[in-house]
């Protein structure tokens, strides 16, 4: 069973990563999924979006939990039904997941040249401070929209835009930390947010 890290950022939230290793028939066996969610997995357009979404069940193993204990409100959001947050997230070959006493947010994205073609699509005031030049330019853009995918599905909002909403204070990569803000509705609300790299990954929190 490849857990492949397990973290606590504070006394109240643990972070569960897997590595996607196993086959299909492999995760489905020791499982017993909710009929709704068989059929779900069974949708699914590829067989490694099928093996991301039975790996999240083996992380919900991992923290002592069910298939039955999880489920999804009308804007898509995980809950638990002891009432603790959780926040869920898979990339390609690694899936992770979030449970604290407090809100939370996490998710998983590949390190690609890529992004930087759709970066004006969800930065603004984070070219202020980047550098297109730099040998860790797709690295910083790859935390800054992990950060704002964790917040939009902390947040759970319709209407939320990640360029218009959503600023990602200045960091370093060795900084492993930064701080977020969201802007919405005459609003503002502060986040401590985090990060860590492993094998082309970026995982924000």
């Amino acid at each position: 069973m490849p857990l492949y890290k397990t973290f606590t950022p504070n006394s109240q939230t643990t972070v569960k990563i897997w590595k996607i290793e196993e086959s299909y028939d492999d995760l489905m066996k020791p499982l017993e999924l909710k009929i709704h969610n068989m059929e779900r997995d069974l949708k699914m357009k590829s067989e490694l979006h099928q093996r991301g979404f039975l790996s999240v069940r083996h992380l919900l193993r991992a923290f002592g939990y069910t298939d039955q204990d999880l489920y999804y409100d009308d804007n898509g959001k995980p809950h638990l039904k002891d009432g603790k947050y959780i926040c869920i997230t898979h990339s390609f070959t690694f899936s992770g997941v979030i449970v604290s006493n407090n809100t939370v947010g996490i998710d998983i994205e590949m390190q690609r040249d890529k992004i930087g073609i759709i970066a004006k699509k969800f930065v603004d005031y984070e070219f202020s401070y980047l550098d297109k030049d730099a040998d860790d330019y797709v690295r910083k853009l790859t935390v800054i929209w992990g950060i704002k995918e964790s917040l939009y599905k902390l947040f759970a909002t319709p209407g939320m835009l990640f360029k218009e909403h959503f600023l990602v204070i200045p960091f370093n990569i060795s900084d492993l930390e930064t701080v977020a803000w969201i802007d919405y509705e005459s609003k503002k609300y502060r986040y401590d947010t985090a990060f860590i790299e492993f094998e082309g990954f970026t995982c924000a929190y």
